[in-house]
């Protein structure tokens, strides 16, 4: 696959992603519902909606199509991810957290409203994303569903991306004297607080697809690798973008002394281990032969983005 072709297809499933977000995000409630107060749901389609490449939904409908997977269940389950996802950068802008302004080129959810209505907003976008992912029209089969909550609420959990936050937290320096982490210390950060989520996009795909053992195996190789591998494509970024291309503030994390591959194994060799995840992501979709090109691409954008 070109890279034209796959920015077309990465670009068609955003779309498709933000229409359906935009349809899970209106005004009118739901059964169990009383009322969608207006402040909250502007405040939640202000962080969920308008801007972002929409990568996890996509990862998630990817791997689906590995398996044959309808392709409406599988854009829904990605939906419910993505909103995860949008909590989990509500919070992290906020002051106590990474006290960012911008996000995705506009105005944070706590700049653009208040800091109490983004907590509720990123409160809000956390439940609805286990709402969907338990609805009927993600699965017929209710054990599948049920997979798929588990497995969602682990990845977003202590165990993975919140632990992984708390991690960075304490990397900082913030609740006891800051130390320099080691290499492996550092992966381990990234794999829960950032490489969760990617790693679920993926397995997502093949509990849809109800798929058997090795399969599952190989998935869960590809989503690791590249999950790392965003993570310090994303480093890279912070030490060399641009502020304008990436949406929000440069160089931050180098001033607050993240903890970060780059930092430890330099530009260079950050840049030689992003290769080699590239090359180990590659080598676990061979069991699927053709049918992963469009992975395969994905992990190549994944390495050679610039924003």
């Amino acid at each position: 696959m070109n890279a034209n072709d796959f920015a077309d297809r990465l670009t068609a499933t955003a779309a498709e992603t933000e229409a359906l977000l935009e349809r899970l995000l209106d005004g009118a409630a739901l059964p169990g519902e009383t009322a969608r107060p207006g402040r909250l749901l502007d405040a939640m389609r202000h962080g969920a909606l308008g801007g972002g490449k929409k990568l996890r939904p996509f990862l998630v409908a990817e791997s689906a199509a590995l398996f044959g997977v309808a392709r409406a269940g599988a854009l829904l389950a990605g939906c419910a991810l993505e909103l995860l996802h949008c909590y989990s950068l509500v919070h992290d802008d906020l002051p106590a957290m990474d006290n960012d302004d911008l996000r995705r080129g506009k105005p944070t959810v706590h700049k653009a409203f208040d800091e109490a209505t983004a907590i509720l907003a990123g409160d809000a976008l956390l439940t609805l994303a286990f709402d969907i992912m338990a609805r009927e029209a993600v699965h017929a089969d209710a054990q599948v569903r049920i997979a798929l909550v588990g497995a969602l609420a682990r990845a977003s959990g202590i165990g993975g991306m919140a632990g992984g936050q708390m991690l960075d937290l304490a990397a900082e320096g913030r609740f006891e004297v800051k130390r320099a982490l080691s290499e492996s210390e550092i992966v381990t950060l990234q794999a829960m607080k950032t490489g969760a989520l990617i790693r679920f996009a993926c397995d997502a795909g093949a509990i849809l697809g109800q798929a058997d053992t090795p399969a599952r195996a190989s998935i869960a190789r590809y989503g690791a690798a590249i999950g790392q591998a965003f993570q310090i494509a994303d480093d890279l970024l912070d030490v060399e973008g641009d502020s304008a291309a990436l949406g929000k503030a440069a160089g931050k994390d180098v001033t607050a002394g993240k903890a970060t591959l780059v930092a430890i194994l330099g530009v260079k060799g950050a840049r030689a281990k992003l290769d080699q995840l590239i090359a180990e992501a590659d080598a676990a979709l061979a069991p699927f032969g053709a049918k992963a090109d469009t992975l395969r691409a994905t992990a190549r954008f994944i390495a050679e983005r610039r924003n």
